[in-house]
């Protein structure tokens, strides 16, 4: 049986993550990032993800929230709601964590996560 509990465990807070990634650091692990806005979960999506996860231990990626898709990408967008994004993306097996920003680009979600960096 496969321990489907822990999924939305890797959905982490702002806080939570910054708090999270500093165990990370502690225990040395290579921590990579990448974000976007995975309205729907395509190849092209799984092939960026594999390459970024490939670099490090640990795979964070930043979704952005409904709201900064609608200012970015227009009123229709997006399809799936910011939570199911994040949960979709936490299924996965080569991702670690998962946080969704407010923010048009990820610079502050970045500065407060990697500040070690």
């Amino acid at each position: 049986m496969k321990a489907t509990q822990s999924i939305p465990n890797k959905i982490f807070t702002l806080e939570e993550l910054a708090l999270q990634v500093k165990r990370w650091h502690l225990l040395s692990k290579k921590m990579v990032f990448t974000n976007g806005v995975f309205d729907i979960l395509h190849e092209g999506h799984i092939a960026s993800l594999s390459e970024a996860a490939s670099f490090a231990d640990v795979l964070i990626v930043g979704v952005n929230s409904d709201a900064s898709v609608k200012k970015l990408k227009g009123e229709t967008r997006p399809v799936n709601n910011q939570q199911s994004r994040a949960l979709l993306l936490a299924s996965l097996l080569i991702t670690d964590a998962i946080v969704i920003f407010e923010e048009d680009t990820p610079l502050n979600l970045i500065n407060t996560i990697l500040p070690m960096f």
